[in-house]
C-alpha cells in the first residue's frame, strides 16, 4: 500500500512537471487584448498617490529598522557570530530593497500616479539610491515591453540561435559549468548589462546605459540620460563620503551586501520571467506584440512574492497592461487567467530548481523541423 502510494505520488509529480513545460500555443489567440481588458474591473487601472506612497514608506520603514538592528547589534557582535549575522542582514535587507526597486520600476511605467513628473521624481530618487540610471533603464525597458519575444528587437535576455552560440558553451554544459554560469549571471549580470549591454539586443556601436549618445537612446531622450547619470554619480559621491568618514568596510557591510542581493534578484526574476522551455520566440516574419507579450511566465517565490510587490507572480498581466499599479495586479491576474486559457503560463517549480533547469534546457533557440519557420523554441543539444 505504501509503495503503491509512493508510485502514485511520483506519477502525479511527473505529470505536473510535464504540464509545466508543455508548450504554450503560438498561433494568434482567439481573443483580443480589448476583450481581456474588458474582463478586468475598471478600478484595477486606477492609480492612487496615497496608496502608492504607502508602499514606499512601508518599505523604507523596514529598511530603516533593519539598518538600526545592524548598526546597534550586529556591528557589535564578536566573531564568529558576526560572520553569520551579516549575510542574514544582507539577504533580508536586499530582499526589501528589491521591493523598493520594483516601486521605482512602477514609476518608469507611469503606474505610480496620474502625474508623470511625480512618477519620474520618485523613480529617479529610488533608482539612483540603488545605483540604477532611472531614465536610461526606463527607456530601454519600455522598448523591451514593446518588443517582447522578438529575436530582432527585444532588449533583454534575447536568446541566441544555435549558430551564434560560442565555442565554450559545450564546456559549460555540465553541473559545474551551469553553476558557474548562474553565479556569474547573478553576481555580475546587472552591472554588465547596464555598462556593456551584455545579454541585451545587439546594437551597432557601443551600447551602454550610461552613454547619452549611444545607440540605445533617441535624440529626444539624451538630456534625461545625463540626469540619470547625475543621480547615480551623486549617490556614488555620497558613498565615497561615507567611506571616508566610516571606512570602506562599513559601506560594504551596510550598503554593498544588500545591493548585491538586489542586483542578483533583478537578474534572476527577469531571467525566469522570459526563459522557459514552454515559451516561444519569434522572428520578424511571425512576431506581433500581443503574442510576444503572452510569451512570458508567472513564477512563485513564496513569501517573497509579497516582498517583491507581486512582480514575480503577476508578470503576464504586467506585460499586457504595464500602467496597472502592482496592488491591483493579483486581482487582474485571477480574472484574466480563464480568458487566456492555455496562453497563460504559470510555473510553480521552486525557484532554486527552476533556475538550474532553465540554464540546462534553454541554451539556444531554433524552429522545429517542418514547423513554422518564424517560431523558435529553446533547445540544449550541442
Amino acid at each position: 500500500m505504501g509503495a503503491g502510494g509512493n508510485m502514485t505520488a511520483l506519477r502525479v509529480r511527473k505529470i505536473a512537471e510535464a504540464d509545466t513545460v508543455k508548450r504554450v500555443p503560438y498561433t494568434k489567440p482567439p481573443f483580443s487584448l480589448g476583450e481581456v481588458k474588458k474582463a478586468i474591473p475598471p478600478h484595477c487601472f486606477q492609480r492612487s498617490v496615497i496608496r502608492s506612497f504607502s508602499y514606499v514608506f512601508y518599505d523604507l520603514a523596514i529598511v530603516s529598522i533593519l539598518y538600526y538592528i545592524a548598526s546597534t547589534y550586529i556591528q557589535n557582535l564578536s566573531q564568529p557570530l558576526s560572520f553569520l549575522a551579516w549575510p542574514i542582514y544582507w539577504y533580508v535587507q536586499g530582499c526589501v530593497c528589491t521591493g523598493v526597486w520594483v516601486i521605482a520600476h512602477e514609476c518608469g511605467h507611469h503606474a505610480f500616479s496620474d502625474y508623470q513628473w511625480l512618477d519620474d521624481t520618485v523613480g529617479l530618487i529610488l533608482h539612483s539610491c540603488l545605483l540604477v540610471p532611472y531614465f536610461s533603464w526606463k527607456y530601454s525597458h519600455r522598448r523591451h515591453h514593446s518588443n517582447t519575444g522578438s529575436l530582432e528587437r527585444d532588449e533583454v535576455f534575447v536568446p541566441k540561435q544555435k549558430s551564434a552560440i560560442g565555442w565554450w558553451a559545450k564546456y559549460l554544459n555540465n553541473p559545474p559549468g551551469r553553476f558557474l554560469t548562474l553565479a556569474v549571471q547573478l553576481i555580475l549580470g546587472w552591472p554588465l548589462y547596464l555598462a556593456f549591454n551584455v545579454s541585451g539586443r545587439p546594437y551597432k556601436g557601443f551600447a551602454c546605459h550610461y552613454h547619452p549618445y549611444g545607440p540605445i537612446f533617441s535624440d529626444r531622450e539624451r538630456l534625461q540620460i545625463f540626469v540619470s547619470d547625475a543621480g547615480v554619480l551623486a549617490v556614488f559621491y555620497g558613498l565615497y563620503r561615507l567611506a571616508v568618514a566610516k571606512g570602506l568596510a562599513w559601506v560594504i557591510c551596510f550598503y554593498g551586501g544588500p545591493l548585491m542581493v538586489v542586483n542578483g534578484y533583478l537578474v534572476l526574476i527577469t531571467y525566469l520571467q522570459h526563459t522557459h522551455p514552454a515559451l516561444p520566440h519569434y522572428d520578424s516574419s511571425e512576431w506581433d506584440w500581443f503574442r510576444g507579450a503572452l510569451a512570458t511566465v508567472d513564477r512563485d517565490y513564496g513569501i517573497l512574492n509579497k516582498v517583491f510587490h507581486n512582480i514575480t507572480d503577476t508578470h503576464v498581466a504586467h506585460h499586457l497592461f504595464s500602467t496597472m499599479p502592482h496592488y491591483h495586479a493579483m486581482e487582474a491576474t485571477k480574472v484574466i487567467k480563464p480568458i487566456l486559457g492555455e496562453y497563460y503560463q504559470f510555473d510553480g517549480t521552486p525557484v532554486y530548481k527552476a533556475m538550474f533547469r532553465e540554464v540546462k534546457e534553454c541554451i539556444y533557440v531554433e524552429p522545429d523541423e517542418g514547423d513554422e519557420k518564424g517560431v523558435f523554441w529553446y533547445n540544449n543539444k550541442l
